[in-house]
């Protein structure tokens, strides 16, 4: 699956004279925690959280008073805050792929480009919704947790075993295993109570970690 087909469209973005306490609002209204910053020509220039927007605030020790600091703070503009050097994203780049960049850079969104356009957001939210829908969440069945060998033709017998049962997949993801010779798969599939399941299941993988029905 590709970022086109994901991300948020079209971008709430703000400019760079903004208020920190206006753009917290916008992001309060809109349910939002971060938000590109563009320019009069609508380029990106940046990226402000809600936790940037946050720390800027002065703290509890503060010796001002509550005009003074609102005053302060009013001063206080998004460029001032925002982050600068900002890492984008193409639309057609795998969905895999910008997680991986979100992780190993400890960052919750990314801006999505087009030719130098900004045409999208893609945030944790969004890579969430998209947990939730390849394990099954919100569907009726039998969840399986099994370690099955790492060896040619292990899922097509799981499939087999299913298939022969009249009943299908909700979902079906394959993870690491705790050493190179096995692997860890979860499933959920319909049309089969919890005990055929297990019947069907136990023969084609070393171990069933978990089964339950969700």
């Amino acid at each position: 699956m590709l970022i086109k087909k994901r991300m948020s469209t079209p971008v709430i973005t703000v400019p760079p004279e903004m208020s920190v306490p206006d753009c917290l609002k916008l992001m309060q209204q809109e349910r939002i925690r971060r938000t590109p910053v563009v320019d009069d020509k609508g380029r990106l220039i940046g990226i402000v959280s809600d936790k940037d927007l946050l720390n800027a605030s002065p703290s509890d020790a503060t010796s001002l008073s509550v005009w003074e600091i609102t005053y302060l703070v009013n001063k206080i503009k998004v460029k001032d805050v925002m982050t600068k050097d900002v890492l984008t994203i193409g639309e057609d780049m795998p969905i895999e792929e910008a997680a991986r960049i979100m992780v190993d850079n400890k960052v919750g969104g990314l801006p999505v480009v087009n030719n130098g356009d900004l045409v999208g957001l893609i945030t944790e939210t969004d890579l969430f919704k998209l947990l939730l829908e390849l394990m099954g969440a919100r569907d009726q069945g039998v969840r399986v947790t099994a370690v099955v060998p790492e060896k040619v033709g292990t899922l097509a017998k799981i499939a087999q075993a299913i298939a022969a049962a009249d009943a299908s997949f909700l979902s079906f993801g394959e993870f690491s295993g705790d050493k190179a010779s096995n692997r860890i798969v979860t499933f959920k599939v319909r049309r089969l109570d919890e005990e055929t399941v297990r019947k069907i299941v136990e023969p084609v993988v070393d171990e069933i970690i978990d089964i339950r029905t969700n």
